[in-house]
């Protein structure tokens, strides 16, 4: 059985993802924003071994999130599942960039590099990423107006953008993206049109089976089926850059092998 740590699993599809893997017998470490939050995720999913706590949206917190992450051992799989909507306004955040950047693309960042290495990375993107462009040289919405759609699809891409990173430069990790569909979760909207029952099972089957089909690495996947993502999402010469953008905002590095 594997250890999987799950961020952004106090509730929704991360929660669904580390329940199912918990009944499975899997060993799982889920993740809430602050200790209150983690004891109502202790209590929703009994069975994980524990909920470690800490806010995504604050560099600092997300450095300490990887240390606690770490001194609980060494993970087989880490699922990047932790995000905010495309509802979001232009919030700013201590460290003067968006809430939706600080969360949805920095963060990932960071705990990729500052978490032990381990055998698979799963990253969650959106349909939504299909239709946006990298936009690295405003990608802190500095020159203009603010949509928050855009900024929301912008920050899936660049999940994409990072799992096909991770891919190409650590030959020895499984790293994929997905998306889980638009589903009725907080995020999603009552509205949302796809079944939620199926929502959180590719995250779960590419960071623990031994289905020759999840056992790749650069690939994005739609219920258990690989698809073809936005075509930036494989420029080298994009990918590199938004490295060096996230380790000059953070301070920490991806190393190249």
């Amino acid at each position: 059985m594997a250890r999987v740590f799950i961020t952004g699993s106090s509730d929704g599809l991360g929660l669904m993802a580390g329940q199912l893997l918990a009944d499975q017998g899997h060993r799982v470490v889920l993740h809430a924003r602050n200790e209150a939050r983690a004891a109502d995720t202790k209590k929703a999913a009994p069975k994980a071994k524990a909920v470690v706590a800490g806010d995504l949206a604050s560099i600092a917190a997300t450095k300490d999130l990887a240390a606690q992450v770490n001194a609980l051992g060494h993970f087989d799989a880490v699922i990047h599942n932790a995000a905010v909507g495309f509802g979001e306004g232009h919030r700013v955040t201590g460290d003067g960039v968006p809430h939706v950047f600080a969360i949805n693309t920095l963060a990932p960042f960071i705990l990729t590099v500052l978490i032990e290495r381990p055998k698979r990375l799963v990253y969650l993107s959106s349909g939504m990423h299909d239709r946006a462009n990298a936009n690295l040289d405003d990608i802190l919405w500095r020159k203009r107006r603010w949509d928050g759609s855009s900024a929301y699809a912008e920050s899936k891409l660049h999940d994409v953008m990072l799992a096909f990173a991770v891919a190409r430069l650590w030959p020895g990790v499984l790293s994929n993206a997905l998306t889980p569909g638009w589903v009725a979760t907080k995020m999603g909207g009552a509205g949302a049109p796809d079944d939620i029952s199926q929502a959180h099972l590719t995250q779960a089957w590419l960071a623990t089976t031994d289905e020759a089909a999840a056992r790749t690495t650069g690939g994005y996947f739609y219920h258990l089926k690989r698809r073809e993502p936005n075509a930036e999402a494989r420029d080298i010469a994009l990918q590199d850059r938004l490295l060096a953008i996230c380790g000059e905002i953070s301070g920490v590095d991806l190393p190249q092998t």
